[in-house]
């Protein structure tokens, strides 16, 4: 039986996690997990059944209940309670519900309490903002990915294809948030290798997230189960 790997990538928004963290998957075997779109699913049910995002107990409800599952290969597909919202979850309303029910301690609780149970079952590949210092401490390769501020909003605005002053300025006041936030901030894990992607092509990042993964894993011979 080979042994089951945990690779934990976090930074801050625009960094690249999302897009190198599902290429690193595809390319090890193992199942990529964005532990935001969980966040994004909880969010998108307390829309639809008219839940108040101030509504802390009923949320901390529907994360314990809500079945998320992640799509296998470089998909990124999730389904939430057997339904495929993996575009739903993109909406704008529901990226800032998302916003909102992310600082809900409890229902952090409960998603990385799901978090973990995924990692319990196959190798992955799991990206946020506290897999390597809260949810998996002891992931077998802890990755820090960080980019300069202006770097990360100019990614962001091609991607949403807004201003860059106003893309620019969310991403501080998620860096804000993100970093003071009482339960389980922003931090690098003091084992976490550190990459900043400033200057670097998706391609040149992807080689040295690899050589890192493989220096760690017995030069990559460990696979999913």
């Amino acid at each position: 039986m080979t042994k089951r790997i945990t690779v934990a990538i976090d930074g801050p928004a625009g960094a690249g996690k999302s897009t190198l963290a599902r290429r690193i998957a595809a390319k090890m075997g193992y199942l990529y997990v964005d532990t935001g779109a969980m966040y994004r699913a909880v969010a998108l049910w307390a829309l639809r059944t008219g839940v108040s995002l101030t509504d802390m107990h009923r949320l901390e409800q529907l994360a314990n209940e809500a079945r998320i599952e992640f799509a296998p290969g470089d998909s990124g597909g999730v389904l939430l309670n057997g339904e495929d919202v993996s575009e739903a979850i993109r909406a704008p309303e529901v990226s800032q519900a998302a916003s909102e029910v992310s600082r809900i301690p409890a229902v952090r609780r409960a998603l990385v309490s799901k978090q973990r149970e995924i990692g319990e079952r196959a190798s992955v590949v799991m990206e946020g903002r506290d897999i390597g210092s809260v949810v998996f401490p002891d992931a077998t390769v802890k990755i820090f990915l960080d980019a300069q501020p202006e770097v990360r909003a100019d990614r962001r605005a091609t991607e949403a294809a807004l201003p860059r002053e106003v893309v620019a300025e969310q991403i501080r006041e998620r860096d804000r948030r993100d970093q003071t936030r009482a339960h389980s901030p922003l931090v690098q894990a003091p084992d976490a290798v550190y990459v900043d992607t400033t200057g670097l092509s998706i391609e040149q990042v992807e080689a040295a997230l690899l050589k890192i993964i493989r220096d760690r894993t017995s030069n990559g011979k460990e696979r999913t189960e």
